[in-house]
């Protein structure tokens, strides 16, 4: 069943012939136009960004969620669209949401309306300078374990600085960087598909195979990837960065793991490997708030740590507000510190490195005893 956005006014639906007359500025001639279809006088900012929202999303409930309103408050703000343009804009068939043939229309003018705003808002941030601005940051899921902070350290540095973080898996990250949704992306690795965005390397991001404490191989050396072919792997959702590369590799190899369970968080991984319930791929930086008693240790397996990067990454001919480009030189000023941090995880988390140097330690003093 096929139902049109098309709300009409208690008087009746508009009749685009209505004319009213007025006076040309250059010719002194009357000039016909509808005011109706004047949306700078009948039509809201707001209007219009609930209306991109639900087209970007499809869904009403969506772009409710993403707006922070009520679904009735989004119903009405398209029903007051919809009355000043006079055409339906949406038509639902079935759940799905889709333009119509005018929606899809004021979908482009409303890119460019947001899109010179953007701009002017980028233009009036670089006239105050560091002072105060707005700063729009999308990062992939696994970077939550360090974004935080350095933002926070960020607006320490620059008080008037206010901030919006997004956290949201790669395909969409991908998705909002291709709709220019934000400032800049932080992701793990560069997307194999063609897209016109620039990328710069800020830091490492470690892949270490995770296991419980009390695995049988957690103080074993140079283990051989195909001594894991009977271990339960647990794994990111599909969609997921580490995911994709971490099959890659293993495909590589030659090695086909031994899928057990899929989870959509780094944290629920964890709590399966608390659980015995498998080993897993993860990135170093998941593990920071590990203390040495943390039921987690890593293998010391061929090939490990797979190495990648943390990338900062914005759409290509894209115009960098001040605030936008201090933040790029910031996190190169980070790298040191987030470097460092890697390497304290590392050797709290690696049983067989600590069972060497209390090996050595013992050695040491029954020498001395002797």
């Amino acid at each position: 069943m096929t139902r049109v956005f098309a709300l009409a006014r208690a008087s009746g639906p508009i009749d685009p012939r209505r004319r009213v007359t007025g006076d040309h500025p250059s010719h002194g001639e009357p000039t016909m136009y509808d005011p109706m279809m004047n949306l700078a006088r009948h039509a809201s900012l707001r209007q219009l960004q609930v209306f991109e929202a639900i087209a970007r999303l499809k869904s009403f409930t969506k772009a409710a969620d993403a707006l922070y309103l009520t679904q009735p408050t989004v119903s009405t703000q398209i029903k007051r669209l919809t009355d000043v343009i006079g055409l339906p804009l949406f038509e639902q068939i079935g759940r799905q949401v889709y333009l119509t043939e005018t929606g899809r229309a004021l979908e482009s003018a409303v890119k460019d309306v947001f899109g010179v705003l953007d701009r002017f808002e980028m233009k009036v941030a670089d006239l105050k300078g560091l002072k105060q601005g707005y700063l729009r940051l999308c990062v992939i899921t696994t970077a939550k374990y360090f974004a935080p902070e350095v933002l926070g350290r960020f607006c320490q540095r620059h008080a008037g600085v206010d901030v919006a973080l997004k956290v949201t898996n790669r395909d969409t990250l991908l998705e909002r960087l291709i709709a220019n949704k934000d400032d800049l992306y932080i992701l793990g690795q560069n997307p194999d598909r063609e897209l016109e965005m620039v990328t710069r390397v800020f830091a490492p991001n470690p892949l270490h195979i995770i296991a419980h404490r009390d695995h049988p191989l957690a103080n074993a050396r140079d283990i051989p990837l195909e001594q894991l072919a009977e271990e339960y792997f647990i794994m990111r959702e599909p969609g997921s960065g580490i995911r994709d590369f971490v099959l890659k590799t293993f495909e590589h190899a030659g090695f086909k793991p031994r899928v057990r369970m899929e989870l959509g968080s780094n944290e629920a991984i964890k709590h399966s490997i608390y659980g015995q319930l498998g080993i897993s791929v993860l990135s170093l930086h998941t593990l920071g708030q590990e203390r040495p008693q943390s039921p987690l240790c890593i293998l010391d397996v061929q090939g490990f740590p797979l190495e990648r990067d943390w990338y900062v990454a914005h759409a290509k001919g894209k115009e960098l507000s001040v605030v936008a480009s201090a933040f790029i030189a910031f996190l190169d000023e980070e790298s040191p510190q987030l470097r460092k941090r890697l390497e304290k995880t590392r050797n709290r988390l690696t049983r067989w490195r600590s069972n060497s140097a209390s090996s050595k330690l013992d050695t040491t003093q029954q020498g001395s005893r002797g």
